[in-house]
């Protein structure tokens, strides 16, 4: 099995050493790089092709909002912005610029890989917190997301991925089948041209998608 190449990119030497030594004692992780701004995180990269980006959204020279710009657009990998700031407004500004996840920098080790096993294999990731604070935001969801074109099934999944709910915990809410409930989000996704489950939380909850 291949490893998952991490580029960890912190202004705080304290968080760039924690993460790769975390990383570092798992064989299914390799860290092939280390940076101290978005800047220096595309340097690295441009010459060792890596598949996650742990991006700080703070630094000095490029931010991280910046970065995952210029990563994305260049294909350079998948970002998973890593803060210690819970901002609505820089949650949507990296997920608008393309980070598959965002997460607060208060994750044990454990959850931390599994967020990056995540983003590797496709799934966008959020913290709870973090939705439950966009879910405030009810003025903005409902003049914003246009629910035309969509089955009252379809909006009830739509909710449930708002709502921070698992594809098994949407299954059982609904007493449908957990390939049906992927079925459907596969669908969703596909109408509204968006590639995770998270962007389509942000857009249900804030009227925004990716790239906006």
């Amino acid at each position: 099995m291949d490893k998952i190449k991490v580029i960890i990119a912190d202004d705080s030497d304290f968080v760039r050493d924690g993460m790769r030594i975390i990383l570092s004692v798992d064989e299914e992780f390799e860290v092939i790089g280390c940076a101290s701004n978005g800047r220096e995180a595309i340097e690295i990269a441009k010459d060792n092709a890596p598949d996650i980006f742990l991006m700080d959204i703070q630094m000095p020279e490029m931010d991280g909002i910046e970065a995952t710009k210029y990563i994305v657009e260049n294909n350079l990998g998948k970002v998973l912005i890593l803060t210690t700031f819970d901002d609505d407004e820089l949650v949507q500004k990296a997920l608008s610029n393309g980070a598959k996840g965002y997460l607060i920098k208060n994750h044990t080790p454990e959850h931390l890989k599994q967020m990056i096993k995540s983003v590797y294999n496709g799934t966008g990731v959020m913290e709870e917190n973090i939705l439950e604070s966009l879910t405030k935001n009810s003025e903005i969801k409902s003049a914003s997301f246009n629910e035309d074109g969509y089955t009252a099934r379809e909006m009830d999944i739509i909710k449930a991925v708002a709502d921070g709910l698992s594809n098994k915990e949407i299954a059982n809410k609904l007493f449908i089948s957990e390939g049906t409930v992927k079925n459907y989000i596969t669908s969703i996704l596909a109408k509204e041209n968006l590639s995770h489950r998270t962007a389509l939380a942000v857009y249900y909850l804030t009227g925004k998608k990716q790239g906006e």
